[in-house]
């Protein structure tokens, strides 16, 4: 079977690393993509490639629909276009609480947050619906649920991104494209690692599970949603947080 293609959006670091790490092991051609991180998504590349797998850094930032386009142009015309997009890239947020933020702050993330998962799908969809399969796969968050102090612009623009993914699963289902959330709780990545310890520890005491998801909880499910086996998933919204939120 030819090898299938898989665009993961700020695959660099973190959750996106650990789902690059994941489909490549799991035999897909891996695209790295990121902005400013070169060095460590060609360590990452060289990594993956010398265990066997297959995996190419990609530079583009996906606010940018010049960039992207280069960028999706190149693994189309090399490599037959993308098979499974994982939109990962994060996208910075002012941490107001409501009555002190401003318009243009709040604006900001929920246009870049909604800019970079429409453009990239809209793009994916091409070679998606021209095979008759294809992977959505959008990481949101549980804050999109549970609301938290000052987090307002950034669990509405996940809100945003759960509703985003619904109706894709709608539309495209008949082309075979499945569209799905993956919402992590707090994960040990870089992005997190300068929280105070009593709030990490706060949330490990608060979790079923008792512990804080890594990266390569959330790839694991990722990795699923990516899969042939997942065919007859599609519109879900999957916390990956040990239960710390219970739909």
């Amino acid at each position: 079977m030819t090898k299938r293609n898989a665009l993961i959006t700020g695959g660099a670091r973190g959750i996106g690393a650990a789902s690059a790490r994941a489909l490549a092991a799991d035999g897909y051609r891996v695209f790295i993509n990121y902005v400013n991180s070169a060095q460590v998504a060609e360590d990452l590349a060289a990594e993956i490639n010398s265990s066997d797998g297959e995996a190419y850094p990609v530079q583009a930032d996906v606010r940018n629909d010049d960039q992207l386009q280069t960028m999706f142009a190149g693994i189309t015309e090399q490599y037959g276009g993308v098979d499974v997009l994982v939109s990962n890239a994060n996208m910075n947020f002012v941490p107001k609480p409501f009555m002190e933020q401003t318009w243009d702050e709040f604006a900001q993330k929920l246009n870049d947050e909604m800019h970079a998962a429409f453009a990239t799908a809209k793009l994916a969809t091409v070679s998606m619906k021209e095979k008759g399969f294809g992977r959505l796969v959008f990481i949101s968050s549980t804050l999109s649920e549970m609301p938290a102090p000052s987090f307002i612009s950034h669990g509405s623009a996940k809100g945003a991104l759960d509703s985003f993914s619904k109706y894709l699963a709608q539309e495209l289902g008949p082309l075979g494209i499945t569209s799905n959330i993956v919402a992590p709780g707090l994960v040990a990545t870089d992005a997190t690692k300068d929280a105070p310890e009593e709030f990490k520890e706060y949330i490990r005491m608060s979790t079923p599970t008792q512990k804080i998801a890594t990266p390569e909880d959330v790839a694991n499910t990722v990795r699923y949603l990516a899969s042939e086996a997942s065919a007859h998933i599609t519109g879900t919204y999957n916390p990956v947080c040990g239960g710390a939120y219970i739909q």
